[in-house]
């Protein structure tokens, strides 16, 4: 897969359950911050806010990765402690519902840190 331009290019470039879960987190953030700016940075959907990151996401084969740095992670600590993390990201399974109210909270939450 080559890098894209746009997150449409990024999501177009998947199938099957990856794909129609990257869709659905693009809905949440378009919804959840419509006012963010949205792009490609690292080579995956990126959205800003005020010029700030906001927070990222990204297909892999078997999950969707979701980063909200800096401070989102941490403030959604337990409820993202059943899933698998990295430094900065955690892992949503494809054989496990898309945490979807979740996602939107976290959203919602750098949102208003970013708003401060």
């Amino acid at each position: 897969m080559t890098v894209k331009d746009t997150v449409g290019a990024y999501i177009a470039d998947f199938d099957g359950e990856t794909r129609r879960r990257l869709e659905q987190m693009r809905q949440i953030l378009r919804s959840a911050a419509p006012e963010a700016e949205e792009s490609i940075a690292y080579g995956m959907p990126a959205y800003k806010l005020h010029g700030k990151p906001l927070v990222y996401f990204a297909g892999y084969k078997n999950h969707i990765g979701f980063y909200a740095t800096p401070n989102g992670h941490e403030a959604f600590k337990a409820e993202f402690a059943k899933y698998k993390q990295g430094k900065g990201s955690v892992q949503f399974l494809h054989d496990q519902p898309l945490p979807m109210e979740l996602v939107k909270r976290v959203v919602e939450f750098r949102v208003k840190n970013l708003e401060v």
